[in-house]
Formats: structure tokens, sequence, C-alpha cells
């Protein structure tokens, strides 16, 4: 069974790769457990629930971990960029989107204001994948 811990480990840790929302993660922690508890014991009930508990377990851990994170504002990943300014490299008119440059990125954007090429924004939120952006004031 040592190798078939190993095969489920290498799958799941391939899922979480290319899904990137801490999927299987656990899992891919409980199925190495599981795969040294089969070092231990032929037992295959003990290496199963090795696996399940292990996995259950680790899921609520890690929900406090990401509350925690978020209770004390540490900005992650996109989030970061609220608030930094940018240059606009398209027009941005009420009627059409436009585009900004934001930390060496270039980003679809929208304002309630027309905002020409080279002009300056401030990054105020993020709605799916486009920036809402205002012009800073002379």
């Amino acid at each position: 069974m040592f190798y078939v811990w190993l095969v489920l480990a290498i799958v799941l840790g391939l899922i979480e790769v290319f899904t990137v929302n801490l999927v299987s993660i656990w899992f891919v922690i409980s199925s190495i457990l599981a795969m040294i508890t089969s070092m231990f014991t032929d037992n295959l009930y003990i290496q199963i629930g090795v696996f399940v508990l292990i996995g259950i377990l680790l899921m609520p851990i890690s929900k406090r971990i990401y509350n925690k994170i978020k209770k004390n504002n540490i900005s992650t990943n996109v989030d970061r960029i609220i608030g930094m300014t940018g240059i606009v490299t398209e027009d941005i008119t009420k009627d059409t989107i436009g585009e900004v440059k934001v930390d060496g990125k270039r980003w679809s954007a929208y304002s309630n204001d027309n905002i020409n090429k080279g002009e300056v924004v401030k990054v105020v939120k993020i709605n799916s994948v486009k920036l809402y952006v205002e012009r800073i004031s002379d």
C-alpha cells in the first residue's frame, strides 16, 4: 500500500498545483501520513482512517489561519494593489474600459470620469478582473 499512498500524494499534489485554491493540500499531507503509517501496519482500515481523519482535521486549521490573516488586514496577492497609483496606458471613458499599468502589470480599468492616456490614477477597488480607478488631483 506504500506505493498507492505515494501515487495518491503525487496526484493530489498535482491537482493542488494546477488549481491554486487549497483544494487538496490537506489530503496530500494526510496521504503522506497514511503512507508512513503503511510502513508500520498492513491494516488498511487504520491507513484509511489516518488519511481521512488527518485530512478532515487539517481543514479547520486552515480556516483559522485564513481568518487570522483577514482579521489583521494582511494584503495578499491582488488586494495589495488597492490604494496604489498607476499610469493610464489606454484612455478610459465612462462608456469604455481602458487600461492602466500598476505595479508593473497591465490591467483593464474603468472609472466614472474620462481619463486620458498618460494620466496618473489611484486604484480604488477591484471588481472581478477590472480595476476601478480615480484620477489623482493635481
